[in-house]
Formats: structure tokens, sequence, C-alpha cells
């Protein structure tokens, strides 16, 4: 999501902009205290639940199960060492900020009337130009469809991780011998989640999932 915006907002081409420059035009929150302001609006990246401080709010949601595929294999690179996946989901072990459903339920509850939009992950991956068209109204930016186009094919999973592969990662945290880009598939949690493992997800975020739309 960064990259698209990054994209759509300064014009960037993703599969030749590195991502340290990606995080200097959309800063991660999480990632440094301190920012360059080269637009109004500035849009940035976070992970926070709701906050008083957070006015407009384009919220990215992804089927639970696969979101927590996808952070096992975030924290197995990141320590070096998988993680108990079964912890994980019950307790919320080695997650940030907290559970999936926690997450959702309390943006979804939006307490402090943040001006918001909720963008599927599925859809801006199956369809993405209706749903960058959405983005670029709540943004008020004015761009063709013929351009949006070409940002979401710039910023599709293959082409980020060519990118990966030519560029590398910035970060200095990321093991070099890891894939950042990894596999961006829907539904991997089928394949790669334990029975037990969705099991408890399912028996603490069920009722979460089906409100946000997806099937138990």
């Amino acid at each position: 999501m960064q990259n698209l915006v990054a994209s759509i907002v300064f014009g960037t081409n993703a599969q030749l902009t590195p991502d340290g420059l990606v995080n200097e035009l959309v800063p991660d929150v999480h990632d440094r205290a301190f920012y360059r302001r080269y637009r109004t609006p500035t849009f940035f990246k976070s992970h926070y639940l709701p906050r008083p401080d957070y006015r407009r709010v384009i919220y990215l949601v992804r089927d639970g199960r696969d979101a927590m595929v996808s952070y096992f294999h975030f924290l197995s690179a990141l320590n070096q060492r998988k993680p108990d996946f079964l912890k994980m989901v019950a307790m919320g072990e080695g997650l940030f900020p907290c559970r999936w459903h926690e997450h959702v339920d309390a943006w979804t509850q939006n307490p402090f009337r943040a001006a918001m939009i909720t963008i599927r992950y599925e859809s801006l991956h199956e369809n993405p130009v209706p749903e960058l068209r959405r983005f670029c109204e709540f943004a008020g930016l004015e761009r063709s469809d013929q351009f949006l186009q070409q940002v979401a094919e710039g910023c599709s999973f293959a082409a980020m991780r060519e990118r990966e592969q030519t560029m590398g990662w910035s970060s200095a945290a990321w093991p070099k011998d890891k894939a950042f880009v990894r596999r961006g598939k829907i539904g991997s949690f089928v394949d790669e989640m334990p029975d037990s493992v969705i099991a408890e997800f399912m028996r603490q975020a069920q009722s979460t999932l089906i409100r946000a739309g997806y099937h138990a």
C-alpha cells in the first residue's frame, strides 16, 4: 500500500524506486521519529489502533487467517526462528499492536470518529482500479483509470519481488537472505495454517471475520 500511495501521489515508478525512497515519501511512523513534508496532506503508514490525532484514515483490511500466515513468516525471518503459531493466535504473542480481530474491531468502532474508508486487500488484489479510484476520491486526487492501472501493475507482487531481487531491501534489521515480498496469495492459510491454529483463530475471530465480509 505504501508503494501504491507513493506512485499515485508522487508519480513514482514503483519498479524503479528503492523502498528507502518510498518510505521517505510515505513515512512509516514505526520506522522514524522525524520526516520531511514534501506535500500537504502528507500520507503515513501506521499499524496503530485508533488515536485522536488520526483524523483521516485509509484502513487496509485482509482476511485475518492470511494476515496471520504473513505475520508468522515475517517474525520467522526477522527473529531467525519460527514463533509458536498457536500462541501467536491464541495470546497475541509477538503481535503488534494486538490480535487481528481486536484491531479490526477497534477501527470498525472508530471511537474518535475519523473520516475513514476501508479497502479490502482482496479487492485491491483482484480488481485494483476501482479501489484505487476510491482512494483518490477520498484523498482529493484526480488520476485517470489508465494511470491507476499502470500503478497497479507496477506495484504487483511479481513486480515488487523483482525490484527486491534487483535493489534489495533498505532496512538494516531485515535479513539479507530472506525475501520481504513473499507470496501475497489470497487464501494462503489453506495450505500454510495448521488446523489447530485455524480452529483457535475462528474461536476468537469468526464474528469479526464475517462482519468484515469474509467467509468463515
